[in-house]
């Protein structure tokens, strides 16, 4: 009688703690579906407050963050380039379309710098705002020379005075079609999607550099460092990482082989996943003639692609056409001032990216110069 009479009493007491106990087991269970859940479909981004949110993989930020009105937040546009002809003409047509967006409504450009990682100056110098860095020693890109970006990257971000809090990472072959707006925030940089970066269809090759203990592969981003809107002070932490797993792979043959010239590409995936940095993924922020037919909505053309059509408007791609563009036809100096616009049926991207082309040559000064 008296052990049940005991038992009575603190049935209650019982009941409270196994209320509480169920409570945070439900709680704990509830919290690590939903992590699990934003791994699979997103994961959270950023360390900070504000970016702790679900993110859609491929489109904008949050209707809730798009509402809130920010004030210019600009951003540094910094862009690897060797001193080769070919590089050069690049950086002359996308710095004339920097200097005309910038001060356009709507723009967050800030500063500019070409990252030269030739070890010396050249003859731009003086017509495009440049930062000296030293490439790496003979012989350790072993022909691949996208491997001196994230060394340029690291050299810069220690030695340069950068203002700003943010930047962009462009390349030479970017052209800006409008003011571009900060397209981070807070702990969320912005990047751009590569149909063609697949982490998953990779398993076996990236586990060597993003071990099982960092976390499932989905956390790494289907991107490049280009084109990349992130904090400084993020990018000061993954360079290093992005340059060393930079250098491991190119030395591994399996995942040269099968990487090929991504290979610098994954690696700032997987860098920043080994930071625990992700990126907001915005199929807005660049398009990619001849693919993409359409500069509408779009911030940044990139003209990787050569674009060959017959004179019906066909598209003719792997086979010379009678008319083309393709920036791999100037590697010795730039093109000619005035191309020819593409025949009738051609898409609006390619016809945008001529004479985009033809005005920036046709207001550079000694454009014909190497």
């Amino acid at each position: 009688m008296l052990g049940r009479k005991n038992m009575a009493r603190a049935s209650p007491l019982l009941l409270i703690l196994l209320a509480l106990g169920f409570f945070f087991a439900t709680y704990n269970l509830l919290t690590m579906v939903i992590q699990n859940r934003s791994v699979g479909s997103r994961k959270w981004l950023g360390s900070d407050e504000e970016s702790r949110m679900l993110i859609d993989p491929v489109t904008e930020f949050p209707s809730n963050l798009k509402a809130q009105k920010r004030g210019k937040v600009p951003f540094h546009v910094a862009l690897t380039a060797t001193d080769a002809p070919y590089s050069k003409w690049q950086c002359r047509i996308m710095y004339y379309w920097y200097k005309k967006q910038k001060d356009l409504a709507g723009s967050d450009f800030g500063g500019f710098t070409r990252i030269l990682h030739s070890g010396k100056s050249d003859d731009l110098m003086d017509e495009i705002p440049t930062f000296v860095v030293d490439p790496l020693p003979a012989g350790l890109d072993r022909g691949y020379i996208v491997l001196n970006r994230p060394w340029a990257f690291v050299q810069w971000l220690v030695k340069a005075p950068i203002e700003e809090e943010y930047v962009l990472m462009a390349e030479p072959d970017h052209i800006f079609l409008r003011p571009l707006p900060n397209l981070a925030i807070g702990g969320l940089p912005a990047a751009f999607p590569f149909f063609y970066i697949k982490p998953a269809d990779h398993e076996k090759i990236v586990r060597k550099f993003y071990p099982e203990e960092n976390g499932p592969v989905s956390n790494i981003d289907p991107i490049g460092n280009s084109p990349v809107i992130i904090r400084k002070d993020l990018l000061a932490k993954i360079a290093p990482t992005w340059m060393n797993v930079s250098l491991k792979m190119k030395e591994d043959p399996e995942t040269d082989k099968e990487f090929g010239w991504v290979l610098e590409m994954y690696a700032y995936a997987i860098a920043s996943a080994l930071h625990g940095v992700q990126h907001v993924l915005r199929k807005d922020f660049m398009l990619q003639p001849p693919w993409d037919l359409t500069t509408k909505d779009k911030y940044i053309l990139h003209y990787t692609y050569g674009c060959d059509y017959n004179m019906k408007g066909e598209l003719t791609y792997g086979k010379i056409g009678e008319w083309r563009f393709d920036k791999r036809s100037h590697l010795r100096g730039p093109p000619p001032r005035n191309l020819s616009l593409p025949p009738p049926g051609v898409p609006e991207s390619v016809v945008t990216l001529v004479t985009m082309v033809n005005e920036a040559t046709a207001n550079i000064p000694n454009w014909d110069k190497e």
